[in-house]
């Protein structure tokens, strides 16, 4: 099953030379690109989680529920399962490679079901808080509940496009190695900004318009997009697919992004 590459350099797209240089950075970008999707989440999340867990022990905010640690475990451990996976694939050990890729047969579909279990149980503890706040603290309660209303945009995106790129990419992984291992990137692409928004020394056009968050993934693809139009001087499939549909869904994402007419229905989606 889910193999991350089929094959450690790709057919049918000719390199720039033979030289082993352009050899091995087609066997090892995409190492390149699992190991730093690893390192962004780890400078997101480390110093966000250290804050919060200091939050719990005082008791200024309530302990995290037990499906965000559910979360945290599966999408951790599909970041080091693609890094273990690139890895395998370029340094040939492609037996190892697909053996270990059957575990994404349990991952994926667990971390979406828990990320659709995810949003509604924070959202919730986030608006039942506002509405019991004494006065004194509930406009500022109510300003998280309408951040959580623009984030959940966020999530409905990666909800769709995360699933439907590892898909696309294991439909591909027997008969198309280059569109398999790109989709396989492209689908944690997707979950970025969850990392991204973490990162609070970083500029951001955040909470006013999710524009930031979507130039830096652009800008963290970019050594494989550079590298590939280098390589073959034309922009590969798996692109045109997956910026397409990001496209597509973006363009619903930002025209409802804080506006009255979702702050009304967000909270209706959630059930509250």
């Amino acid at each position: 099953m889910a193999t991350i590459a089929e094959t450690s350099v790709d057919t049918g797209t000719p390199p720039i030379s033979g030289r082993p240089l352009s050899r091995a950075i087609d066997r090892w970008i995409f190492v390149y690109m699992a190991a730093s999707f690893v390192v962004l989440t780890l400078v997101g999340f480390i110093p966000d989680s250290v804050m919060k867990i200091a939050a719990v022990k005082s008791g200024a905010r309530a302990p995290f529920p037990l499906v965000l640690h559910f979360h945290a475990i599966l999408m951790g451990s599909f970041l080091l399962l693609l890094l273990a996976q690139t890895t395998l694939a370029a340094t040939g050990k492609l037996d190892m490679h697909r053996s270990l890729g059957r575990l994404a047969m349990i991952i994926v579909p667990a971390l979406v079901l828990v990320g659709f279990i995810l949003v509604p149980t924070i959202y919730h503890a986030a608006w039942y808080a506002a509405q019991s706040a004494p006065p004194s603290a509930r406009a500022a309660l109510q300003q998280i509940v309408r951040g959580r209303d623009n984030i959940m945009l966020f999530q409905l995106r990666i909800g769709i496009l995360f699933p439907l790129f590892i898909l696309l990419g294991l439909k591909a992984r027997g008969k198309d190695g280059a569109f398999h291992k790109r989709m396989m990137i492209l689908a944690v692409a997707t979950t970025l900004p969850a990392s991204i928004d973490r990162i609070e020394w970083l500029p951001t056009t955040l909470p006013a318009s999710p524009l930031a968050p979507d130039l830096y993934i652009l800008l963290i693809l970019s050594p494989l997009l550079i590298w590939d139009l280098a390589r073959t001087h034309k922009v590969h499939r798996a692109y045109l697919v997956a910026f397409g549909a990001y496209l597509a869904l973006s363009a619903g994402m930002y025209g409802v992004w804080d506006t009255s007419w979702w702050h009304a229905t967000a909270p209706r989606l959630m059930g509250v």
